[in-house]
């Protein structure tokens, strides 16, 4: 775990202006071992499973770029902010920084605050999970929501960005344990049959990327979230931004042709938040190589604060 001395939080200072003008930059502090509550971001530098599953690569420069776009957010209602850094990846040792992140996220978990991971490939996603079971060995009342194009259920002969929900799967059946993976916004011109089978034969609810397109779509998958939701005891919300149009999320490595409209992944990431029973949270795929005029890492940005705000102050 690295310091981010490559960071600085700072930004705009509305010195001239009345009244509370508060900003992110303003806000963050370091994460320690004795700050408790909040929010805990934590940096997943890594695209190493992006290389592996023949990716663009970039995205290890993701967790700065979504810094930088968060720095000068108003604060409005968020809670405490602390930063801790960044997990890196030495040379292609990706299983070693997905466990060293969920280290980090389980000591988050420990201490009442909230972990957020900015990445980095959606391999993160292995390694958040861990430390979730870490904090909380019983995963049969975890429900997983994952905002994305793609069903990660991927088998391969080494783990990567497609393959962090088998890994899970597997994690849960070797235990006994029952999986609860539920995804929004699968393509189906971004997963074989062979995926939409094991997603099948796992038991994975999904919803496909057309049907989240109109408010009768998105109030359909919104009746069956809540069902899930009220029988979850804990919450595991990840969102690749690949789930989102093209046009609104430039900046990763497969942008979607269709994808589903950002006011509708927003919606639904706000009817997990209103849950309560968030435990951890991820935002993947930040590529800021692909991305043109920051327009992704601004969205990613909206993203992480409202899952902050979700905290309250």
């Amino acid at each position: 775990m690295n310091p981010t001395e490559t960071f600085e939080w700072r930004g705009r200072d509305d010195a001239e202006e009345t009244g509370v003008s508060t900003r992110w930059h303003h806000q963050v502090r370091p994460a320690t071992a004795h700050n408790t509550g909040g929010v805990t971001l934590i940096g997943f530098g890594v695209d190493e499973g992006v290389r592996r599953n023949a990716g663009r690569t970039g995205a290890a420069a993701g967790p700065l770029a979504l810094r930088g776009a968060l720095a000068n957010l108003p604060v409005l209602g968020e809670p405490a902010l602390w930063d801790a850094g960044d997990v890196t990846c030495e040379g292609n040792e990706l299983e070693t920084a997905q466990a060293q992140l969920g280290e980090h996220v389980a000591a988050a978990m420990a201490r009442g605050s909230l972990p957020l991971v900015l990445g980095g490939g959606h391999e993160m996603a292995w390694g958040t999970f861990q430390g979730i079971v870490q904090a909380r060995p019983d995963a049969s009342r975890l429900l997983v929501v994952n905002l994305d194009a793609h069903f990660d259920l991927r088998v391969a002969a080494q783990a990567n960005s497609g393959t962090p929900f088998r890994q899970m799967h597997d994690w849960c059946a070797g235990r006994g344990q029952t999986f609860n993976y539920r995804v929004f916004g699968i393509s189906r011109f971004a997963n074989t049959q062979a995926l939409f089978d094991r997603a099948h034969a796992m038991g994975v609810r999904y919803w496909l990327d057309d049907s989240l397109q109109d408010a009768a779509g998105l109030r359909d998958a919104q009746q069956a979230l809540a069902i899930d939701l009220a029988r979850s005891e804990a919450v595991y919300l990840t969102v690749c931004l690949d789930v989102l149009p093209g046009a609104q999320a430039p900046g990763v490595s497969a942008p979607a042709p269709l994808g589903v409209p950002l006011a509708h992944v927003e919606r639904l990431i706000e009817q997990v938040l209103a849950s309560g029973r968030v435990v951890a949270a991820d935002i993947a795929e930040l590529n800021p190589a692909l991305d043109r005029d920051g327009l992704t890492a601004r969205v990613a940005a909206r993203l992480a604060a409202r899952i902050a705000r979700s905290r309250g102050a």
